[in-house]
């Protein structure tokens, strides 16, 4: 049986580490290459990286974080935000990165998925898909959960296996920030769905609700990011009390 991840998610803005309450009311976590650091030191699976300003600025994503950020750390290491062609994706991993995220860019154009997963690979590519639940419906939302679609979350998620992508991050802006649980429903009839890996995030307020989201929502992994940045759910500790519940870890 594969082992479930543990994905600290470092959301940067103007050279920091964020975090807010369903997208908004950011508040300043700390240095992203000292948490990108302590996070591989401290047991972490993998880490992801997202630059959330970058499509709204109309900008590439930070490249000199991300050649630091690697130095860092000896794992695999997800960049997104602002990630929009071939060329952009072989930039960033010239800069150390070992898979990027895409999100408003294929939904904009889905044939990106194609081209990056013919290029580098499908275990390069992830599908970052941010949805809301409106009226009993999951829409996804783009530009940092900013921009409201009428694309509904699992058919984008259907295409974006049978395009090349290699994992789906699912992010439940219901419950970002509100340490409530993660979207376990939507993502056990994501993983029924698809035949990729399923990153779960959103929700994450205990350590009950990483269980949870690996027994109930079929998570292959789980991210969060404010429990991890004020340190209110050491990696290992959370390691140790999922193996207690028999799911598989790497410790």
């Amino acid at each position: 049986m594969l082992t479930k991840r543990i994905v600290p998610c470092l959301d940067i803005k103007n050279g920091r580490t964020v975090k807010g309450v369903n997208f908004v009311d950011l508040r300043d976590a700390g240095d992203p290459v000292v948490l990108a650091k302590q996070y591989a030191d401290l047991g972490a699976d993998e880490l992801v990286f997202l630059d959330i300003a970058a499509t709204l600025e109309n900008r590439k994503t930070m490249h000199d974080m991300v050649l630091k950020v690697a130095e860092q750390v000896n794992i695999p290491f997800t960049v997104g935000g602002g990630i929009s062609s071939v060329e952009d994706v072989d930039d960033l991993l010239h800069c150390g990165a070992d898979k990027v995220s895409i999100n408003s860019s294929a939904v904009k154009r889905p044939e990106l998925i194609n081209e990056l997963s013919d290029k580098f690979g499908s275990q390069c590519v992830v599908v970052a898909i941010d949805a809301k639940e409106v009226d009993g419906e999951w829409l996804v939302h783009l530009a940092g959960g900013t921009i409201p679609t009428t694309l509904n979350l699992f058919d984008w998620a259907q295409e974006v296996e049978q395009r090349g992508a290699g994992e789906i991050l699912f992010t439940s802006m219901n419950h970002d920030g509100t340490k409530a649980g993660f979207a376990n429903k939507a993502l056990a009839k994501l993983s029924n769905l698809v035949n990729i890996p399923i990153i779960a995030s959103g929700g994450a307020g205990s350590i009950q609700h990483f269980v949870d989201t690996f027994k109930e929502g079929k998570a292959d992994a789980a991210l969060a990011a404010s429990v991890f940045h004020f340190g209110e759910i050491p990696i290992l500790e959370l390691k140790e009390a999922l193996r207690k519940q028999d799911i598989p870890v790497r410790l």
